[in-house]
C-alpha cells in the first residue's frame, strides 16, 4: 500500500510540474485571477513566444523600408509580427509610455502635487513647490495672503539649481518654445510665458508684501533646493493642492505635455536635484523587461538621447495589462477620433475609439505605439520610424491595414 501510494504521489508531482507553466499561462493570458496578474507584473521577467504569421509578416515587408521599427503582440501575448524589432530608435514622446506608468507606480490616482508655504520663527517664510504645472499667480496670492505683518519679513524661493532646468539632450532650438520650457518646481503655469521666470516671481512677490506692509523691510532670496536645512523645525503656514495626479497623466498622454510628464516623475522618483533618470530603466530591468541596451535621458522624449526598442514598447505594454491600474493607465492615453492628439485621426470611421494610444513626433522622428481593439480583444502595436523623410501617413494606413487584417 505504501508503495502504490509512493508511486500515487510521484505521478501526482509530475503533474503538477507538467501541467503548472500551461496552467499559470492560461489565467494569466485570461486574467482570471487578480493576485497572479499583479505577482506576474512585478515579476522580474516575462512570459511571452513568437508565432509565425505570414499575412502580417507580408504585410510590413511590403510596406516598409528600413527606417521602420514594428513589434506587434496579440491578445494572449505572443510576439505575432515584427520588422527591424531590435533596432534601437528615437521614440520622442512615446518616451512618455514608460515614464507616465512608473509615476502611476508611486502614486494614488487621487494623489496631487503640492505647493506649499512654510514658516520658522517669527518672521522667515519658504515658498516651496513641486512642479505643478497648472500653478499661477492667484495661487502664489493665496498662499501669501497668510504672512503676517512684522518689522521685517524674510522670504525665501526654494528653487532648483539653473543648471538642472533640461534634461540632456534638449537642443537649443527646443527650449525657444512652450514645448521645451524649463522644468522647476515653482512655475507658473508651466513656464510657458519665458517672461513668467523666477525674477518676475520674485519681483510679483515683493511688490504684493510691499503694498501690503508698507512699513515693513521685505528681504526675498533664492534658496536651492539640494539644501533642507532649514526644514528643521519648521511650521507649514497653507498649501495649495494641484488637480489628481490621473488628471496629470492625462494631460501628459493624450495632450503630450512635456512639463508635466518631467515634473511627476521627478516628484516620483524624488530626483529633482540632478536630471539622472536609470531609476526609470532600472524599474523596467526589475520586471525582465529588454532594457539593457535602452537609454532614458529624460520622461518626456524630447532628448535627441533617448533610445529604444519597438519589441521593448510592445512587451512593457502587455505587461502593464496586468497592473491594478492598467484601466487608469489606459484611460490617460490619447484615443483616436476622440481626444489628445488623435483625435482627428480616422473620425467617423470605424477605427474611431478603437485605438488607445501615443504619438510621439521630433524632426526626422515619428512613433505610434499602443492597444488596437479588434473584437473588443486588444493588439499591442509599435510603429516608429527614424529618418530625414518622415511618413506619418505610412504608419496610419499600417494601423488600419493591421485593423482589417484577419487576425493570426
Amino acid at each position: 500500500m505504501n508503495v502504490i501510494k509512493k508511486i500515487y504521489s510521484f505521478f501526482l508531482i509530475v503533474l503538477v510540474l507538467v501541467t503548472s507553466p500551461f496552467l499559470i499561462r492560461y489565467l494569466l493570458i485570461n486574467q482570471k485571477i487578480n493576485i497572479l496578474n499583479n505577482i506576474y507584473f512585478n515579476f522580474p521577467g516575462i512570459i511571452t513566444k513568437n508565432k509565425k504569421c505570414p499575412t502580417y509578416d507580408a504585410l510590413l515587408n511590403q510596406t516598409l523600408d528600413d527606417s521602420f521599427s514594428v513589434s506587434i503582440i496579440n491578445n494572449n501575448g505572443t510576439i505575432i509580427s515584427s520588422y527591424n524589432d531590435e533596432v534601437p530608435r528615437l521614440p520622442a514622446s512615446n518616451q512618455k509610455l514608460f515614464s507616465s506608468a512608473y509615476v502611476l507606480s508611486k502614486y494614488k490616482l487621487n494623489n496631487n502635487l503640492k505647493t506649499f508655504l512654510l514658516k520658522k520663527n517669527k518672521n522667515n517664510y519658504y515658498l516651496l513647490g513641486q512642479g505643478d504645472p497648472d500653478l499661477n499667480y492667484e495661487d502664489i496670492i493665496e498662499l501669501i495672503s497668510n504672512i503676517q505683518e512684522n518689522k521685517t519679513i524674510n522670504f525665501n524661493i526654494v528653487e532648483i539649481d539653473s543648471k538642472l532646468n533640461w534634461p540632456s539632450g534638449w537642443t537649443n532650438t527646443d527650449k525657444l518654445y512652450e514645448y521645451g520650457s524649463p522644468i522647476t518646481s515653482l512655475a507658473i503655469e508651466s513656464n510657458h510665458n519665458k517672461y513668467d521666470d523666477i525674477y518676475t516671481l520674485r519681483n510679483f512677490i515683493k511688490n504684493y508684501l510691499k503694498s501690503k506692509f508698507p512699513n515693513s523691510k521685505v528681504n526675498i532670496d533664492f534658496l536651492d533646493s539640494e539644501k533642507t536645512f532649514y526644514l528643521k523645525d519648521i511650521t507649514e503656514i497653507s498649501k495649495i493642492y494641484s488637480t489628481p495626479i490621473l488628471s496629470l497623466l492625462t494631460l501628459t498622454n493624450s495632450e503630450s505635455h512635456n512639463f508635466t510628464a518631467e515634473s511627476l516623475f521627478k516628484n516620483a522618483s524624488n530626483t529633482w536635484n540632478d536630471n539622472d533618470y536609470i531609476k526609470l530603466k532600472k524599474w523596467l530591468e526589475n520586471k525582465g523587461l529588454p532594457a539593457t541596451n535602452a537609454y532614458f535621458a529624460d520622461a518626456s522624449g524630447l532628448s535627441r538621447k533617448n533610445r529604444i526598442t519597438t519589441k521593448l514598447v510592445v512587451l512593457f505594454l502587455d505587461k502593464m495589462r496586468y497592473s491594478n491600474n492598467f484601466q487608469a493607465y489606459q484611460s490617460t492615453l490619447s484615443i483616436t477620433g476622440v481626444r489628445g492628439t488623435l483625435a482627428k485621426r480616422f473620425v467617423n470611421s470605424e477605427l474611431s475609439g478603437k485605438f488607445f494610444g501615443k504619438t510621439g513626433t521630433l524632426s526626422n522622428v515619428f512613433a505610434l505605439s499602443g492597444f488596437l481593439y479588434k473584437n473588443e480583444k486588444p493588439i499591442i502595436i509599435s510603429i516608429i520610424q527614424n529618418s530625414n523623410k518622415i511618413d506619418k501617413e505610412k504608419a496610419f494606413k499600417l494601423l488600419r491595414d493591421l485593423y482589417y487584417l484577419k487576425s493570426c
